[in-house]
């Protein structure tokens, strides 16, 4: 099967799979969720899962259980490429950072981060976590993803 063919197979299953476990408004910030994946070429491999841009981990997803959760990968000191973040986007990444509860992603005892100008201490390495993103938290989702995109491609 064909690489776009078998990421096209997996936006549906996404999607479908969005359908069946989320209602109202968390269903539909998840569609906005996944159209973005689409409309940015990242690939993903199902419901809980790495979504990936370029071959590298560009956030995580979970969607089960009327709920859903997407989890930053990054590095958010400060803005990155040509992505803008005012003051109430920051306010919203800071209000989500993500601190660790030995997970298992590798940070044990948790890292100490800035995030974007503001020290944080046992931080997971799923910097930041958003679970059923309204409209507003989403476009900040959206943007912490395309910093990290900019990031995959200056590697």
């Amino acid at each position: 099967m064909s690489e776009k063919r078998s990421n096209k197979k997996m936006r549906v299953n996404l999607e479908r799979h969005m359908k069946h476990v989320l209602r109202g408004d968390a269903l539909k910030n998840a569609l906005r969720f996944a159209a973005y994946l689409k409309a940015n070429e990242m690939a993903h491999t199902g419901v809980h899962c790495e979504v990936h841009y370029k071959g590298q981990c560009a956030c995580y997803l979970l969607a089960e259980k009327k709920t859903w959760r997407i989890w930053t990968q990054g590095e958010y000191s400060r803005e990155q490429g040509d992505v803008p973040m005012d003051e109430r986007m920051k306010e919203i990444a800071r209000a989500n950072v993500s601190r660790c509860v030995n997970c298992g992603n590798g940070c044990s005892t948790g890292n100490t981060k800035i995030i974007f100008g503001k020290e944080f201490t046992n931080v997971c390495n799923a910097v930041m976590m958003f679970r059923n993103p309204d409209a507003e938290a989403l476009e900040c989702v959206k943007r912490l993803i395309d910093m990290r995109r900019h990031e995959i491609v200056r590697r």
